[in-house]
């Protein structure tokens, strides 16, 4: 039995799965009966409502998830929604180690997506903190009070760059590991330039 809305590109991607593949295939069907438009975005099966990106699949090493894109804004009541870094304001995975586990939630997992979609047709958002609410770590502090333009350059770039910047210099536990990162980024700051560009 084929489903109509399933997309080449995801047949394309769950032949080449070498890890998941049963798993991911039950997902597929779940996610499918939600009448949702499959799509492959940033390499990863993506459903999405009217346009709007609702529930992706992954798969990493020690399990395989749904990432709900504003899993923030869900009830659940099954507390199942998994926060994957501090840093991850909106999304939200729902985990699993193998596929019996997903036909047992097969119920909850299509609640979580129907509340996923109205969440969209609500319009609501998730509120992202700003930039000003992140701790700029002590490293980096000294050198803007140090070096005036480079305070300058850092606060002309936008908030996302800045964000980065900050969350990119506060990752590494040891002192030394956070200054040579502020180190080396600071003539790219000067620069005018994001941590990628």
């Amino acid at each position: 039995m084929t489903n109509s809305k399933m997309n080449p590109k995801v047949d394309e991607f769950l032949s080449k799965a070498k890890q998941w593949q049963e798993e991911f295939e039950k997902l597929r069907m779940i996610i499918l009966d939600c009448q949702l438009t499959e799509e492959l975005k940033w390499g990863k099966p993506c459903y999405s409502f009217q346009g709007s990106n609702i529930v992706l699949m992954h798969g990493f090493k020690e399990y395989c998830a749904l990432l709900f894109i504003k899993g923030a804004l869900l009830k659940d009541p099954n507390g199942i929604l998994i926060q994957q870094t501090g840093n991850v304001q909106a999304g939200r995975q729902i985990r699993f180690t193998n596929a019996q586990e997903i036909v047992e939630m097969e119920a909850i997992l299509k609640a979580y997506i129907y509340e996923a979609i109205e969440v969209e047709k609500s319009g609501l958002q998730v509120e992202f903190k700003k930039t000003t609410e992140y701790t700029i770590p002590e490293e980096f502090q000294n050198k803007l009070d140090e070096i005036p333009a480079l305070k300058t350059a850092f606060e002309t770039l936008t908030p996302g760059r800045r964000r980065a910047y900050i969350l990119y210099f506060s990752e590494p536990k040891q002192s030394k590991t956070r200054q040579s990162r502020v180190e080396k980024c600071m003539q790219q700051i000067l620069n005018g330039k994001g941590l990628n560009d």
